[in-house]
C-alpha cells in the first residue's frame, strides 16, 4: 500500500513560526517609503498593524491582508482551515468585516495527491463561508513544499478602525485566546501530542475572532491585534511602540490551552521561540528567577491566536464578558498599559 507524506513532514516550519524574525522583518521594512505620499493610505507599514487600510470616502474603509504559510498539523483539510481562519483574523483585528479572499496555494504536485491537496482547499472554503465570504479566485505555484493561505478584502467605518497606535495609559489588556499553539506544534512534529491536545489546538486555531468586529463599534476599546508569530510578547510591543506606551503583563493571568505548561516544562518548543527573544528581549523586563519554560510561553508562536485588546479600564470586566459569551471562554485580562518608555515589563 503507497502512504503518502506526512504534510508536516514536507515543511521545513509550519503555520505562524514560518514568520521571518521580528528583527528581520524590520531591518528589511527599514527603508520603505513614508505613508503620506497617499493620504487615503491610513494605515500601512509604519506601526507594524495587521492590515493595510485605504479610505474610500467619510463612511468606507478598505482593509487589505496576506497571510499564508506551511503546515503544522497532518490533516489537510484542518491545515486549510487554520490557515484560513489565520488569515482572515487579520480583518477582525483592525476592526473590520470580511467580505471576500483569495486563495494562495503552492504545492509539491510531484509529492501529494490531488484530492489531499483539494481537501486543504476545501477546509479554508469551509472556513470563509462560516466567516460569510466567498474565495472569489486565487493564485496557485507547483513549490517545493506546500504552502496555503488567502488574501483577504474586509471593509469598517474610519470610526471602527484599530489601529495599534491608539491604545492609551491606564488601558487593561486582555487575551481573548489561550496561548500554547507553538508549543504543541513542536510536540505533534515529535508525535507527542496525543488526540486530545490536538482537537483542543485545531479547536482553538480555528475560532474566528470575529469578536474584533463587534468589540470595535465600542469607543471604549482603543487597540486590538492579533497574536500570531511573533507571540504575546512581540505582538505586545507592537502596541507598545506603536502607543509609546510600556505594556505590564501579569504571568499569571495569561491564558493557556491545558497543556502548555506541561509541555513547555517537558522542552517543547519552536525554533521561532528561539528567534523572536533574541529578536525583542532588549525590550523586555523579565521577573528574577524566570524560567526557560515560562519564557518560551511568552515568546511561543501562535498560529491563528486570539485578539490582544486595549481597552478602558472601567469598561474591562464588560467587554471579557462579552468576548467570553462570544465563544471565547479562556479570555483573560492580563496586564495594563502605562505611560513610560515603549516596552514590556512582566510581572
Amino acid at each position: 500500500m503507497n502512504e503518502h507524506p506526512r504534510l508536516t513532514s514536507l515543511a521545513h516550519g509550519g503555520g505562524c513560526g514560518c514568520k521571518l524574525a521580528p528583527s528581520v522583518l524590520r531591518e528589511l521594512l527599514a527603508n520603505q517609503p513614508v505613508a503620506q505620499a497617499f493620504p487615503q493610505l491610513l494605515v500601512g507599514t509604519e506601526t507594524s498593524d495587521d492590515a493595510a487600510v485605504w479610505q474610500v470616502d467619510d463612511k468606507t474603509c478598505v482593509i487589505a491582508t496576506t497571510d499564508f504559510f506551511m503546515p503544522m498539523v497532518d490533516d489537510p483539510h484542518d491545515f486549510g482551515r487554520i490557515a484560513a481562519t489565520n488569515a482572515i483574523s487579520d480583518i477582525y483585528a483592525m476592526g473590520g468585516r470580511p467580505i471576500m479572499a483569495l486563495a494562495i496555494l503552492g504545492m509539491p504536485i510531484d509529492k501529494l495527491p490531488p484530492e489531499q491537496i483539494r481537501q486543504i482547499l476545501e477546509g479554508g472554503r469551509e472556513i470563509c463561508a462560516e466567516a460569510g465570504i466567498p474565495v472569489a479566485g486565487g493564485h496557485s505555484i507547483d513549490a517545493p513544499e506546500p504552502i496555503y493561505g488567502l488574501a483577504v478584502i474586509g471593509l469598517c467605518h474610519p470610526s471602527e478602525l484599530r489601529r495599534n497606535a491608539d491604545a492609551k495609559p491606564g488601558d487593561a489588556l486582555i487575551l481573548t485566546k489561550g496561548l500554547g499553539v507553538g508549543i504543541y506544534s513542536a510536540a505533534i512534529k515529535k508525535g507527542a501530542l496525543d488526540a486530545a491536545g490536538l482537537a483542543e489546538m485545531v479547536a482553538s486555531a480555528t475560532t474566528l475572532n470575529r469578536i474584533g468586529m463587534e468589540l470595535a463599534k465600542r469607543a471604549d476599546v482603543h487597540a486590538i491585534t492579533d497574536v500570531t508569530g511573533f507571540g504575546i510578547l512581540g505582538h505586545g510591543l507592537e502596541i507598545a511602540r506603536g502607543a509609546g506606551l510600556r505594556l505590564r503583563i501579569d504571568l499569571a493571568r495569561l491564558p493557556l490551552l491545558g497543556r502548555a505548561a506541561e509541555l513547555a516544562q517537558a522542552g517543547f518548543a519552536t525554533g521561532a521561540s528561539t528567534r523572536n527573544w533574541a529578536a525583542y528581549g532588549a525590550e523586555v523586563e523579565l521577573p528574577a528567577g524566570l524560567a526557560d519554560w515560562q519564557r518560551a510561553i511568552l515568546t511561543d508562536p501562535q498560529t491563528s491566536g486570539g485578539l490582544l485588546i486595549a481597552c478602558a479600564p472601567e469598561s474591562a470586566e464588560d467587554i471579557l464578558a462579552q468576548i467570553r459569551a462570544a465563544g471565547l471562554p479562556l479570555a483573560a485580562i492580563m496586564g495594563r498599559a502605562e505611560a513610560g518608555p515603549p516596552g514590556i515589563s512582566v510581572m
